[in-house]
This record gives C-alpha cells, structure tokens and sequence, in this order.
C-alpha cells in the first residue's frame, strides 16, 4: 500500500468522527495514506485544498492542541498583486481544525504588508463516499450512485446512495458568502476575493457535516463546540491517576497518551471502549481494545469496564463460517459501512481471533482486582460463563489442552493472534505453519485468564467453579511448558502447527507468556536473555522476529518490525520474574522513540532496523498514530518500573521492586483507586541506583506494602 510515513499526517478524533490530513491541513485525492474525513466507515469528504492567490501556503508550523484540535500556520509564497510582487512572508494563514460530530475547517487571513493587498482565497472540495476497507487499498467495490455536488446558497450538498439504497449525504456551510462555486463534475471549488488592509484580518469557515440518512441537526458554534470538548477532556483527565515527573519529555509523553487515548474512545451502542486506531482502525477490535484496557488499568480501570460491558454485548452466540462465530467468542472487529453492509466482508462482526476471548476473561478478573466491582461482574456473569465453554469447547477442538485457530470463513484472516498477517507464523525455514495453530501466547492468556477469572467466580459465591478453574491452569501450565519448550533454542516455539510440531522461529511472543506467569522458573532466565539478545533486541525494541530468520523483514508488519504494546507486556513480564534491568533498558528504548517523534507519540509499530546510534527511527509508512495500545503502553511501562500490582480483595496496594531508571528520577502517582480507596505515592531514584517510594496521601483504609 503506497502512502507517507503517518507522521507526517493530522489525525483527529471526537466520538465516532476523525479526520485525517495533511500536516498542512490538506485533504489530497487518490491517494491510499488514509486522508479525508470519515464516520461510520465511510469518507465523507476525500479532498481539501487550500490555495491563496492560486498558490499553496508556505507551512510554518502545525500544532495538535488536543486529540481533537489543531491548529496550522502558514504564510503566502511570492504573490503578484495587480502586477505588485506581495513578498513571501507578508499573510499569516491560520487555520484551525476541530473535530466533532461535524468537522470545523476555519481559515484567518492577516495581512502584515504595509500596503493594501488583494487576493483570492479558494477551497476545493470533494467527497468520494469510499467505504475505509477501499481507502486502505482493496480496490472500488462499492456499486452505488454518486450524484454531482449540488449548490443551495451557501450549502453545499455532496450525494452517494448506497447499493442497499442507504444514502450518505455530505454537507458544507459556508461562511461568509462565497465570491463564486463552480462545480466540476465531482469537484467543487469555492473562491473569496480578500483585501485587507495593514493589520487587517478576515475569517472564512467551512462546517462539514456527515449525514447518514440526509438529515442533519442545528450544530453549536466552533467556539461552543470547543469548550464543549474541553470540558469533556478535563472530567477524562480528572478521573484518571495524574502522573508528573521530574523529566519533561517524559511528561510530555505521558499527556500525549492520556490525550490519545481519550480521543480514541467512540461510542458503541451504549456504552463506550476504545478505538484501536487512526486511520485504518476506528472501530471496535476486541484484541486491541482489550489490551489498551488492561495497560490503562492503574491510570483509569473504567476503560476496562467499558470495554467489557461493550464486548460482551456483542458476544456471538451463533456457529456461523462466515463470520468466524462460534459461541461464546468475543469479536475481531465490527464494521459498519458498505461493504460490511451488503455482506461483501464479514465484519458485521467479524469474530476471527483467538485470543480476544482469554483476553476478555483476564482483562475483566484483572479490573475486579483493581476495583473490587462485584456488581459488573454479577453483570458480565452470563458473558464470562459463555467465555469459559467457548475455551473448553470451541477453542479446544481437539482436547488436546490448547486452544488453536483456523480460518473458517473464506472472506476471513488466515492467522487468529495479534500477529495476524497472511505471512506472521512461519517455521524456522521461513515455510508457512498449516492449521490448526495453537499459539504460544494464547496458552499463557488462558492460564491468566482462568486463574484471574476464579477469583471474580469465589466472590460471585461459585468456589467450586473457581477451584476447578485453578486446577485446569494448574494442569495447563505443566503441559505447556513441556509441549512448547524447545531444547534446541532453549526458548519457547511460537506455537504447534495442525501436526503438533513445533513452530520454532524466534518471536517476541512467548514474552507475553512471562507476563501471564506460565513460563517455569527455571526456564525464565533463558526466556529473557534471548529476548534481550542482539539479534532480538533492536536497541529501539524487542522486535517481533528474530533477525537470524530467514523469514525476517525489518520492514514488515509482524515479521521483525518493533511494537510498542508488545516491549510494555514483555517488559512487565520481565518484571515479574525479576529482570528488572531488561525492563528499564525496553522502557528507555521506548522512550528514546517516543522523544524522537512528533508530538511525543508512541506509534502502532516501527521498523526493526539495529539501532546504530541515531536518534531517528525507521517509521513505517502506514502505522496508525495514534494507536490506543501504543498510547497506552507508556502506563503500562511506568507500572512496571515502579512494580506496582493491585490486590483490591485483600485491601492492598503492592510496590514490589520499584526501579526508576537514572533519567528518571522522580515520578509521583497521585490519586490511584483500588477498590473504594486512593491513595498518592512518590518514588525517588537514589545516586545508589535504589529507589524508595513515600505515602503522599490516602482515602480509605488500603494497606500500601513494598517488596524490596
């Protein structure tokens, strides 16, 4: 898929709606990096241009404010002014981008030339209506009818009706009143004649609205829509844990994800969880929504119980090819648009992975220690019982202990993990693994996820149902360790192919494995030096294969890229076997990434080169930023350092291991929940290397213990 590196792109998002853009404020046509403005999975507006005096500003600078806000400011080129040269730098263009359930586009022109100056100021504009799945490269498949733009004073009206006879409308204001339209077959171009004056300033808005059903309701102002949102921003900000430091970029990284993955959180039927990522992925994804719930729990475990009430809602209960579904599973992914629509994807949901369903399971006993909440989990009863048998019944086809995958649906992802590319699970010889695969990490989900779960089943008063749940890990840990341990490497195989041979390439994988506690003691050391090792540590991150592989592609998705959500787990994971320098060199990787790139944000993935001393990283071109598991991965990391864990049960708050690294020095967590208590905590770092923490303030009667 031809597109730029996503840094170099504007992604912006309220609720449902997002726009993509240039660093500009551009909307550029045929193109595949994602550009336009979308809801409900369809583009509503594919291109807009801005042009002073026939010509594209010059970009100075080009500010998010927050997830839903920009701000860009440009200047003119040389422009001739009834035959007078206008210098370059004499217009300040400023444009201000806001996000909504509409999109705001306003334009200010200030002149700073002596003289007065007069210019044409012109927008073209066109929306396309193209489902997200064809904007990502599969090709126009979508058969409907796009009628040319219309004009009705200063309303522009964009058309497309669908192939099910659903119409999607598009809709601009504009303001003031335009000097000329002209329309051009698909394309409209909207022109003002400006003069200003020295010092003089105008202004001109355009408010897109997408309109599912050709209806559309009296919007607030800009200025209202604003302050609507910041307010919203601020009771997010106020109900998580606030964390500062004594490092500013760290800092700066830290309000970066908290502001991404608020702007990433979209409505689904009631409730609300977060979306995976701009711009491919703005959907539910039960994987990805998951994960970024279970990194954010320390900060704001109402993610998790959003995510779960919403998951469980769309829980199939139905065995169903098509669509991967069997029941009890939780979904892939949910779709909306055209092609989900008239059945040309399956994605209405789309139930193809296999561990979303563990996930669930162990995000939500994973909230309960957290939180103590015994009333959702008398909720999510239902949902978690029909969890467990999908495990036992459907992911365990063949009784051999171990959930595996394999592809149903013709339509559907030939590989289930979150390693989900055509080419993702490969033997050592770089051959493809045939079916049914059962996954490394997927057996350490299950083992995490039984023994979470029990504990929530002994609250809900079923100790029996808890203590078989205890038993089956048990016996779930003592064989994975025995089928996947491979001598050879002294390392665990990725997963057992539909042979029960072992895939043995060399993946970051089984370190998700260490952070779910299946890993044997003895066999952890070994785990974490090869994760650690040259040809798996990149010196940015763990990467996902092994450079030794002849399957390896620092350029690729899965096979040897560097993902931030997968070096957090594996740096818990570390932690909790006690590698403590492992975690802290990942985290400084990671935040070497993260003070490299723009805006301080952690990207979906990039690529896996070694590290050879620069500061600059090698993107990938279309990684989703933000991406809310890599947003959230920075909390998850710092819980890590400080080797904080939950107990809400039995009323305590533990610090096991805190180890700041040296240019971190000072970190203080305030306003953490566990059960009905808060408490604040600050941490030190000593010349000595140690790190101590103190008890700044505390609410309720939660014991707060340390391990050393």
């Amino acid at each position: 898929m031809p597109a730029e590196a996503r840094e170099e792109l504007l992604a912006l998002k309220s609720g449902g709606q997002f726009v993509c853009t240039r660093s500009d404020g551009s909307i550029r046509p045929a193109r595949a990096s994602g550009e336009g403005f979308y809801a409900k999975d369809t583009r509503h507006l594919s291109e807009l241009r801005l042009t002073v005096g026939g010509l594209q500003p010059v970009l100075l600078s080009s500010v998010m404010e927050s997830g839903h806000h920009a701000v860009i400011n440009a200047t003119n080129p040389v422009l001739v002014d009834g035959g007078a040269s206008v210098p370059q730098g004499t217009l300040n263009v400023r444009r201000t981008v806001l996000v909504a359930d509409c999109l705001y586009y306003r334009v200010r022109v200030r002149s700073f030339h002596p003289q007065p100056v007069a210019t044409v100021v012109e927008v073209s504009l066109a929306a396309d209506f193209a489902d997200v799945f064809e904007v990502r490269g599969v090709g126009r498949q979508t058969g409907g009818r796009l009628s040319p733009p219309t004009r009705d004073g200063d309303r522009l009206r964009f058309t497309y009706v669908a192939v099910d006879g659903q119409c999607r409308e598009t809709l601009v204001e504009l303001s003031p009143s335009p000097l000329r339209v002209r329309i051009d077959e698909d394309r409209v171009q909207v022109a003002w004649n400006v003069r200003l004056d020295a010092g003089e300033a105008i202004e001109m808005q355009l408010t897109v609205f997408p309109v599912p059903h050709g209806r559309r309701r009296t919007r607030p102002t800009l200025e209202q829509t604003a302050a609507r949102l910041e307010a919203t921003n601020a009771d997010w900000v106020g109900g998580c844990a606030r964390i500062s430091t004594d490092n500013e970029l760290f800092d700066r990284l830290i309000d970066a994800s908290m502001r991404d993955l608020h702007a990433l959180m979209m409505p689904v039927g009631g409730g609300v969880l977060p979306a995976a990522g701009i711009p491919w992925y703005v959907a539910p994804f039960g994987r990805d929504s998951l994960l970024s719930a279970c990194e954010a729990l320390m900060i704001n475990p109402e993610v998790a119980r959003g995510t779960l009430l919403v998951l469980a809602g769309l829980q199939a209960d139905t065995d169903e090819d098509w669509r991967d579904a069997e029941p009890g599973k939780i979904l892939h992914e949910l779709r909306t648009g055209e092609l989900a629509r008239t059945g040309q994807i399956p994605h209405t949901p789309y139930y193809g992975t296999v561990d979303a369903t563990p996930l669930f399971l162990m995000v939500a006993g994973s909230y309960y220690r957290w939180t103590l909440d015994r009333d959702t989990m008398a909720r999510l009863r239902p949902a978690l019982d029909a969890a467990l048998d999908w495990i036992d019944e459907w992911g365990d086809r063949d009784g051999d202990g171990f959930v595996e995958y394999e592809r149903r649906s013709p339509a559907g992802l030939r590989n289930h993990g979150w390693k989900d590319s055509e080419d993702a699970v490969v033997h050592a010889d770089g051959s493809l693994a045939q079916g049914p695969i059962a996954l490394v990490e997927v057996q350490g989900y299950v083992y995490e996820a039984k023994l979470r779960i029990a504990d929530v089943y002994d609250a809900l008063g079923d100790a029996p149902r808890a203590g078989r749940l205890r038993t089956e890990a048990a016996a779930l840990r003592a064989a994975f360790n025995d089928a996947f341990w491979n001598p050879k490497e002294e390392f665990f195989a990725l997963a057992l192919d539909g042979r029960k041979d072992q895939v043995r390439s060399v993946t970051s994988n089984p370190a998700h494995c260490l952070y779910c506690g299946i890993v044997d003691d003895e066999k952890a050391p070994l785990v974490a030096e090869r994760l650690m090792a040259p040809d798996m540590f990149s010196g940015w991150g763990i990467r996902t294969l092994s450079n030794s592989s002849p399957a390896y592609n620092p350029m690729s998705y899965h096979n040897g890229s560097v993902w931030p959500h997968d070096n957090a787990i594996a740096a818990a994971g570390l932690k909790r076997y006690g590698f403590d320098a492992a975690t802290n060199r990942i985290a400084a990787g990671l935040f070497d990434v993260a003070s490299g790139a723009h805006d301080f944000r952690l990207p979906e993935l990039l690529c896996g080169f070694h590290r050879d001393g620069s500061r600059a990283i090698v993107a990938y071109p279309v990684a989703c930023i933000p991406q809310s598991w890599a947003a959230a991965a920075p909390f998850m990391l710092l819980q890590a350092l400080l080797g904080i864990s939950a107990h809400a049960s039995e009323n305590t708050l533990t610090v096991d291991r805190p180890r700041l690294p040296d240019w971190l020095g000072a970190v203080e967590i305030r306003d953490l929940r566990i059960g009905h208590s808060t408490v604040s905590l600050a941490f030190r770092y000593s010349a000595s290397g140690s790190t101590g923490f103190s008890l700044l303030e505390q609410q309720g009667n939660v014991r707060v213990t340390m391990s050393a």
